[in-house]
Order: C-alpha cells, then sequence, then structure tokens
C-alpha cells in the first residue's frame, strides 16, 4: 500500500479565520432570508445586524466545545447530553446580546420573563442549528471509539508495526522527539503530548491513533489514548479509575475499559 506523506498542523488561528468566515457567509444569508420578522428592514441593516449577531453568536457558542471535552474526560457522560447542556448555557449570555441590540438605542427596558423566554427559545433554536453543523462538518473523533489494546487482541494476519518513528511525529516539530505519553482531545484539535512538551494539532483520535503504527497504547477513553509505558500509577475513586502519566498529566478510563485494561495486565 502507498503511503501518503502527513499533511502539516493546522494552526489554531488558521480554524478561527475559517470559522469566521463559515459565520460570515451565515450571517449573509440570514440577512438575505430575513427570518424573525427582520425582512421589513432595510436589507444594509439586516445584513450588519444578522452579521453581528453571527459574530457574537461564534464568540459565544465557540467556547463550548472545549467544555464538552473537559467535561467529557471527568464525567465519563454520554457526549450528546454535554453538548445539549453546552448549548443551553452559551444561549443565556447570547441571549443577553440579542436583547442589547434590539433594545438600542437608550434607555434599555428589560424584557418581561415571557418575553425572556421567547426570546431564549429563538436564540436556542438557531444557535442549536449552526452549533450541530460546526459539529458535523469539522474534524471531530466519533462519540465513543474504543480501541483493544495490541497486548490483549491483535488478529493473526495484522501487519508488523512499521519501523522507526510513528507517522503521527511527522506532523509535530522535532523538539518535541519521539517518546509519546498521551493524546488528548480538546474541542475540535488533538493534543500530543511527548516526554519534552505537547503541541495542538487538527486531527481526529482515531487518525491519530492509525498513524501510530503499532505502538504499544489503548484509546483508554473516547478523548485520551495513553502509550503503556507512560503510566506510573492507577487512582481509584469508587467506579472511577484513572491512569497517572508522566508530566503530572492523568487520563480517565471509560467504564467499558476498565475491564479490557484489566485483562491485558494495564489495572
Amino acid at each position: 500500500m502507498t503511503e501518503t506523506c502527513a499533511q502539516p498542523a493546522a494552526h489554531p488561528a488558521r480554524q478561527i479565520v475559517i470559522d469566521l468566515a463559515v459565520m460570515t457567509v451565515i450571517g449573509v444569508v440570514l440577512a438575505v432570508v430575513g427570518p424573525l420578522g427582520s425582512f421589513d428592514a432595510p436589507f444594509w441593516l439586516r445584513l450588519v445586524y444578522w452579521l453581528g449577531l453571527a459574530w457574537a453568536g461564534y464568540a459565544c457558542y465557540r467556547p463550548i466545545g472545549g467544555l464538552v471535552a473537559r467535561l467529557g474526560a471527568n464525567l465519563d457522560l454520554p457526549e450528546w447530553s454535554l453538548w445539549l447542556l453546552a448549548c443551553l448555557i452559551a444561549t443565556v449570555p447570547m441571549t443577553v446580546v440579542v436583547w442589547l441590540v434590539e433594545a438600542l438605542p437608550p434607555p434599555l427596558e428589560v424584557p418581561s420573563p415571557e418575553v425572556w423566554l421567547r426570546t431564549y427559545g429563538y436564540v436556542l433554536a438557531i444557535g442549536a442549528v449552526v452549533t450541530m453543523v460546526f459539529y458535523l462538518v469539522q474534524s471531530k473523533p466519533p462519540p465513543v471509539q474504543v480501541l483493544v489494546p495490541a497486548a490483549v487482541a491483535v488478529p493473526a494476519e495484522a501487519p508488523a508495526p512499521r519501523p522507526g518513528k510513528p507517522r503521527l511525529f511527522d506532523r509535530l516539530p522535532p523538539a518535541l522527539g519521539t517518546e509519546l505519553v498521551a493524546l488528548e482531545m480538546e474541542d475540535h484539535y488533538l493534543r500530543v503530548h511527548t516526554a519534552l512538551g505537547s503541541d495542538l494539532i487538527l486531527l481526529r483520535m482515531r487518525d491519530a491513533v492509525a498513524e501510530l503504527d503499532g505502538l504499544d497504547g489503548a484509546q483508554v477513553h473516547r478523548s485520551w489514548w495513553v502509550a503503556r509505558a507512560a503510566v506510573e500509577t492507577v487512582e481509584r475513586d469508587g467506579r472511577n479509575v484513572r491512569l497517572v502519566l508522566g508530566k503530572g498529566l492523568v487520563a480517565p478510563v471509560a467504564r467499558n475499559m476498565v475491564p479490557v485494561l484489566k485483562s491485558a495486565g494495564w489495572l
């Protein structure tokens, strides 16, 4: 099989520019359509209104991906429930923005609870749809992906690992070395931890695992892959299990992976 060259890592600032360009297109489309009674206004006013709300919405909803990644790692809850919770929270400041814009010019009048709830519902509907589009289009790992450690089950016909460093390191600066500690999902990005430091790359977890070329380790959680040699101790808190790694990292273990890792001698 011909091996393709690894693509350079995307800088987070570049992704933000791309996201804002997408939000600009969404704002223009909303200005043309004129939903929620805005069509009666002049087009230039609709354009300013919807572009401003689109960019403000990005500022309110963009951080929830990181919130989902952090809560998912700590709580081990279904990802859809975390996205729902995050959207409900992010809609609160966005509703305030919409109220401030619609209340201009001063003096500002505080809306009644009925008006507030109705506005919140409209904002939640639009914000949830746009968030879902970003969630589906951008690079995201699957909600639950279990990778059985190589020491547990390796097909008899599996090809031998490629000699040399894993292909994943072609995406990283040489200063990080090749002693891999863990892979951690951060929003739409993947943080690669090594013994010498860490770096962010725009890559799905499953694609990164495929580029490890048989390196001894396991995806212990939907947001974490851990090198077996990096595990220093195991922490237990009731049913929760965590792997303590080098450099102060702690990786949660999904409950369905506990028996797998135990049978492999990790725990």
